[in-house]
């Protein structure tokens, strides 16, 4: 579904243009309505097509209250979840909350993850690739990964 890098500049109202290519699909999927929230492992936001979001919100909301790590998930992802409209120039409104969680400036970068998007500034989203491909050659593959062919 959703792959590739896409930079993107964001306005001074906080509005991002989603790159054309991806508009028809998310038309398609979710009739334009989106939710946003933020990552817990990276300083990036998250953006589902509603649907999708829909099925992750159901499985957190599962998870046992009385966990403190299931809670902590449950208050980060579910409480700073944002309905958003996809507008009829393509923009999405991203709120100042979510905007300073992500150090969002004005130049972004859209990362395609199959079913979902990240929403990275861009500098910090070139920091942590080079962090990634540095990282390669110490990390040990899972088994599944390693049946793969490139």
């Amino acid at each position: 579904m959703f792959r590739g890098v896409s930079p993107i500049n964001l306005d001074a109202k906080g509005r991002m243009a989603v790159p054309a290519r991806y508009r028809d699909l998310i038309e398609q999927l979710c009739a334009n309505q989106l939710v946003a929230t933020i990552d817990t492992e990276a300083r990036c936001l998250l953006l589902y097509p509603l649907p999708e979001w829909e099925l992750i919100q159901a499985k957190i909301e599962a998870l046992p209250s009385y966990n403190p790590a299931a809670r902590r998930i449950q208050r980060l992802l579910i409480g700073h979840a944002t309905d958003l409209e996809l507008d009829a120039s393509g923009r999405l409104l991203l709120p100042t909350m979510l905007r300073e969680y992500a150090q969002l400036d004005k130049k972004l970068v859209l990362v395609g993850q199959g079913k979902k998007f990240e929403i990275w500034d861009e500098t910090l989203w070139n920091q942590t690739r080079e962090e990634y491909l540095q990282a390669v050659s110490d990390a040990v593959l899972p088994e599944e990964m390693q049946l793969l062919s490139l």
